[in-house]
């Protein structure tokens, strides 16, 4: 049994335990408070999920470095070596109002490459997974390589903040009026495996930290889909990023009609 596979069957039953923390939690009042805005929410179980991961690597992979949304990692300055990087509730907006369209995302790097993605819907109890060389899967099932699309037949995911005070607002908005339709889920992992399982056929957001793309650029580039910033750039992992995740040939249509700079 490989490092990897070994790694994977433990992180599965840690996703496990940690939903029916998460689903208990539910029932109970939360701790909500803010961040850097009004909108920024996080929550005590944000806080004690992320905490319960940083444990359970301290203590069976002290070598592993960790990047957490709230805090409770290390200090990472590189990717050297095998790098953990988690957001333990992404859409966290979407769980204190609607109890539901909410993710763990877990991105696991070894020297900068991505090895294992997790994107884990709660409530749905739908398990997004990738492997470095050996295939995406949902509940264990394969998930098909993507095809190529078209922007004529392509439903978006769009973060409306996305949206530039500018004069490149007008081409956002052609690009709204050109695609079949356009969605807002409110959680990136969410709209990076909906990519994935073809429920969306692209993702625009103008400005993501690592923890929100990580798990998910590791399960898109498994299959055959492609991760940039809006220019087209490499994304840098340790970097927040404007990102363009699409299936190949509309990426391409994407970046040369509507968002790389003319």
């Amino acid at each position: 049994m490989s490092i990897w596979t070994e790694l994977d069957q433990t992180i599965t039953l840690w996703l496990r335990e940690a939903r029916e923390s998460i689903l208990a939690s539910l029932e109970q009042a939360l701790d909500i408070d803010t961040k850097s805005n009004a909108n920024d929410l996080v929550t005590n179980v944000d806080k004690e999920t992320e905490q319960f991961f940083v444990r359970q690597i301290k203590k069976h992979y002290p070598h592993h470095k960790i990047v957490g949304e709230e805090g409770f990692g290390d200090k990472v300055h590189d990717l050297d070596g095998i790098v953990w990087i988690i957001d333990p509730i992404d859409g966290t907006m979407n769980f204190v109002h609607q109890r539901r369209n909410f993710f763990i995302s877990i991105g696991i790097l070894e020297n900068g490459i991505g090895k294992l993605g997790y994107l884990y819907d709660i409530i749905l109890d739908e398990l997004y997974f990738a492997y470095e060389g050996h295939g995406a899967f949902l509940n264990g099932q394969s998930i098909a390589p993507l095809e190529k699309g078209r922007v004529e037949e392509a439903i978006i995911g769009f973060n409306p903040a996305s949206i530039p005070a500018n004069e490149a607002a007008q081409t956002m908005i052609k690009l709204m009026k050109d695609v079949r339709g356009v969605r807002s889920y409110g959680s990136a992992a969410m709209e990076f495996a909906y990519v994935a399982t073809g429920r969306l056929d692209a993702y625009i957001s103008l400005g993501l930290s690592p923890w929100d793309f990580a798990g998910g650029k590791i399960i898109l580039e498994e299959l055959g889909g492609i991760v940039t910033d809006l220019s087209g750039n490499p994304v840098k992992i340790l970097e927040n990023s404007s990102i363009l995740a699409a299936r190949p040939g509309l990426h391409e249509q994407l970046l040369k009609n509507y968002l790389r700079a003319k």
